[in-house]
């Protein structure tokens, strides 16, 4: 199992997801960006063949802290399975930043 896949994991397990995430009202916080630095991702990004490690800016993160891949089929299958959780990403993004690489550090 690959590091992200770990932590996706990790982090499902540990916050089982709400009546609101279930449902898909809840969405990523807009400029956070975190899940795109902080994990590693083995998986080829483009620009990044050889994907990124852990506390590494991913090259397709443009300048809001947006993805440029977003809904996009390039973009890696790891990526698109991170969801916004409300546990892991707290209420604003140094909280996310914490949470996420605290996670990739044990796994």
């Amino acid at each position: 199992m690959r590091s992200t896949d770990k932590l996706i994991a990790v982090a499902a397990a540990a916050s089982p997801a709400t009546e609101a995430q279930a449902s898909g009202h809840l969405d990523c916080r807009p400029g956070c960006g975190a899940c795109c630095i902080a994990p590693s991702i083995s998986s080829p990004i483009p620009g990044m063949p050889e994907g990124k490690p852990a506390g590494v800016r991913c090259v397709q993160l443009d300048s809001d802290h947006l993805c440029k891949l977003f809904g996009s089929p390039e973009r890696p299958a790891v990526c698109a399975r991170f969801d916004f959780d409300a546990d892991l990403c707290g209420t604003h993004r140094d909280e996310a930043l914490e949470r996420i690489t605290a996670l990739e550090q044990m796994t």
